[in-house]
């Protein structure tokens, strides 16, 4: 019981519960100073007040920072802070008011008295009379009355507990997010993952093909021995390097602007790109193109380049110079890409990482399809995504 008081007593949000529920006493104080004849005037005023649409506003940023204040900044917050936008939340706002009073009303009380209980029974102790004004008028004085003094105390947190704990369950019930904002924020939540997920493939796909072609340039130049070749291969770095530079700031311009336009990303129109920079990191590329590949609409055309540049960093990365079919047709409503290259001298585990995972995850937000791994004694990269995308 000890250590629950003591939990209690150090908890922060114990005080600013007990502020919020006397903030109201200092209004309805004012107005009895100024009429003690009409006390219902503040009951009907704070019905009326709360028809206002930014009272809800002003009551759910109080409520959120005084009643829940591990709660605030959270999207996910159990009290809203919003202005009414229908009558149902004003009604609601002007019956959160009302139970707003009448809480204030009880912690005040008990405020008053009990504390002004716990100074009589201390002064009963030292000898002087009680107050007739509080509850321990009429005891005398007697040096016991100091043993009861923490009870009216004792009382007083109790009532200050439970109207916090009822003021804050009316706040939930009453200026909680409806289920319109509730889903209105689940699809901003949702829309943010979708956009980071997207933005941590970005970053693989482009600085990932650009370190893998800088590493097998660098290491085919190595070998070679040779200044012609690597004079090749340093300007095939430079070039890859310079692209994924690109690449970045436009990643990096998402996180800084919230979304340039999407046009700027890479495109199939720029797919050539790619394979000259695999055919300069040693890989026999054998590329097909069928079909008006201009007229892929922009979302599928930026994941096919993806997709294409993931399959093609994973042969120079665990193949190395080997043969590489590419095949791309635009035909019968879809977009087929397929990149296959020999299992012989393949190394590592290409399926162990995030990349081809992503090329499904690409494909499947299209409403497409994506299969990778062995097939008919080569490794096989094949998307086939509609042209008109599910929404």
């Amino acid at each position: 019981m000890s250590s629950f008081l003591r939990r209690l007593l150090a908890s922060p949000v114990t005080y600013t519960r007990w502020l919020h529920l006397l903030l109201p006493g200092a209004a309805v104080s004012v107005w009895l100073f100024i009429s003690t004849d009409t006390p219902w005037v503040p009951v009907v005023l704070a019905a009326l007040v709360g028809l206002i649409p930014g009272m809800r506003l002003a009551e759910g940023v109080q409520a959120q920072l005084l009643l829940t204040p591990e709660q605030r900044g959270n999207p996910q917050a159990t009290i809203s802070a919003a202005p009414s936008t229908s009558w149902s939340e004003r009604w609601r706002t002007s019956l959160w008011l009302e139970i707003r009073l009448v809480c204030a009303a009880l912690a005040g009380m008990a405020t008053v008295w009990l504390s002004a209980t716990a100074v009589d029974l201390i002064r009963s102790a030292v000898g002087s009379e009680p107050s007739a004004d509080w509850f321990a008028a009429g005891l005398g004085s007697h040096w016991w009355a100091a043993l009861l003094a923490p009870v009216p105390l004792v009382m007083l947190l109790a009532v200050v507990v439970s109207c916090g704990e009822l003021i804050t369950a009316a706040a939930r019930w009453l200026l909680g997010p409806t289920p319109k904002q509730r889903m209105t924020a689940l699809e901003e939540r949702t829309e943010q993952l979708l956009e980071r997920n997207r933005i941590a493939r970005e970053l693989h796909d482009s600085i990932g093909h650009a370190l893998t072609v800088a590493v097998v340039q660098a290491g085919a130049a190595r070998a070679a021995h040779d200044p012609e070749f690597t004079e090749r291969a340093l300007v095939a770095i430079e070039e890859t390097g310079r692209d994924a530079l690109d690449d970045l700031e436009r990643v990096l311009r998402v996180l800084r602007e919230s979304g340039p336009p999407s046009g700027q990303r890479p495109s199939l129109s720029e797919a050539d790109r790619l394979l000259d920079s695999a055919r300069g990191s040693g890989a026999k590329v054998d590329a097909d193109v069928s079909g008006p590949l201009e007229q892929v609409p922009a979302p599928v055309s930026r994941e096919g380049y993806r997709i294409l540049q993931e399959a093609l960093t994973n042969v120079l990365r665990h193949s190395g110079s080997v043969a590489v079919r590419v095949r791309i047709t635009v035909a019968d409503g879809r977009l087929e890409l397929q990149v296959t290259n020999p299992l012989a001298g393949l190394t590592g585990a290409p399926g162990g990482g995030s990349g081809l995972r992503g090329i499904r995850e690409r494909a499947a937000l299209l409403g497409g399809s994506a299969k990778t791994g062995p097939h008919k004694g080569e490794w096989r990269v094949h998307a086939s995504l509609p042209l008109h995308p599910i929404p």
